[in-house]
């Protein structure tokens, strides 16, 4: 971890043949009062960051900013955002990018942000933006987009934000699924090379069954046969008007990508109880191995809640979880490169972090951030991404 403009960033870099790739996550000062204030430390904390390791914002492909309080700061920390950056990139760019309403656990920060850049070795970024429209007009909805990135033989979509419309949560599940999938033709692609989908939810206790009913009948009806890894978490969308947003992420090239399920001895397959998402998923991207693995908590091999009431026991059984899907492919904590940790109660925070650092899950980029989780007896919940070498990659930068 470094401090930049009194920022603290956290940054993870990876060496493939195609390109660097850079994780960062970036925390406020405690210092700066407002939103807005460290909102403008985070954004010229992360330029920096980026222009150092040769990238600028520019490189950014996809972007997640974590709000304490959306209503009263969403709109100072899109100003803040846009004054920061406006003097720092040569050409608009519009990352994919999320922003949901899922409090930090520094209480003195008011908004966190993690991205993921690429720069590519031989050439200038091949980058373009692929509009979503699905008639709606709130403001997030105006705003959906998705950023195709072209590498090699491969091409990825990175997409946030996606909203769909309907007086109920399986209305807008199926809806915005509808909107993914016309979004991907844009593209040149279709949902069956959808990897990776991260939903957030308004009222998660309410709306998760209806959504893992609506999921199912949208991928039957499209013969997904093998289902995306996946995160359905609490969080608040930034339009009003709907109650839940989908972001995903997609690879597809002139012959089929190579991907492996993620298995685990210590958790069962979560179709098996009405969830359709594999726990993890391992792709052969060009530039490098990807194991995404989906957020996983204190499930057992049996697809139980374990240690109900237990947070420190919650918390082992969710790292052992993760480990045993790391495991299962040759990998381990030290490969992590980017990472989120749900908090059911801000209170359990601190105990978490001093797990997480006992365990070795830590030199990465981390945010930490208080959410409900799918079921009412879970605490806490991490998902990860972690790189393997695809020719020789070496590990370097912060943490």
């Amino acid at each position: 971890m470094t401090k930049t403009q009194d920022c603290a960033v956290t940054l993870r870099r990876i060496e493939g043949p195609e390109a660097s790739e850079l994780f960062i996550h970036c925390q406020p000062p405690d210092g700066a009062i407002t939103a807005q204030q460290q909102a403008e430390a985070i954004y010229s904390a992360l330029a920096d960051a980026l222009e150092a390791e040769g990238g600028d914002f520019g490189s950014v492909v996809s972007e997640t900013v974590f709000l304490r309080d959306l209503d009263s700061s969403i709109g100072s920390v899109h100003r803040a955002r846009r004054r920061v950056l406006s003097g720092r990139m040569a050409s608009r760019h519009r990352p994919a990018t999320t922003v949901i309403e899922q409090p930090p656990l520094n209480d003195y920060a008011s908004l966190e942000v993690m991205v993921q850049a690429h720069l590519p070795r031989d050439s200038a970024p091949r980058f373009d933006t692929v509009e979503a429209d699905n008639g709606c007009n709130c403001p997030e909805c105006r705003n959906a987009h998705g950023l195709r990135v072209r590498e090699g033989e491969q091409v990825r979509l990175y997409a946030g934000g996606l909203c769909g419309a309907g007086d109920n949560a399986y209305e807008q599940t199926h809806n915005m699924f509808v909107l993914a999938e016309a979004l991907l033709q844009r593209a040149g692609m279709e949902f069956r090379d959808v990897l990776r989908t991260w939903i957030y939810f308004r009222d998660i206790d309410r709306d998760y069954g209806e959504f893992n009913r609506a999921r199912r009948a949208f991928f039957e009806a499209h013969g997904i046969d093998t289902v995306p890894a996946s995160t359905g978490i609490g969080g608040g969308p930034v339009s009003d008007v709907h109650d839940l947003c989908l972001g995903f992420y997609a690879v597809k090239a002139g012959r089929a990508v190579e991907r492996t399920v993620m298995t685990s001895p210590t958790l069962n397959e979560a179709p098996q109880y009405g969830a359709d998402f594999v726990r993890g998923m391992r792709v052969a991207e060009s530039n490098k191995i990807a194991l995404h693995v989906s957020g996983t908590a204190s499930i057992d091999e049996h697809g139980n809640t374990v240690h109900v009431g237990d947070f420190e026991a919650q918390a082992d059984r969710m790292l052992v979880n993760i480990a045993a899907l790391l495991e299962g492919q040759g990998a381990s904590f030290t490969d992590v490169v980017s990472a989120i940790t749900y908090v059911k109660n801000p209170a359990d925070a601190a105990r978490l972090r001093e797990k997480l650092d006992q365990a070795g899950f830590r030199g990465f980029p981390n945010a930490m951030v208080a959410a409900p989780i799918c079921r009412a007896d879970l605490l806490c919940e991490i998902e990860a991404l972690a790189v393997l070498p695809k020719v020789a990659l070496s590990r370097s930068g912060g943490g």
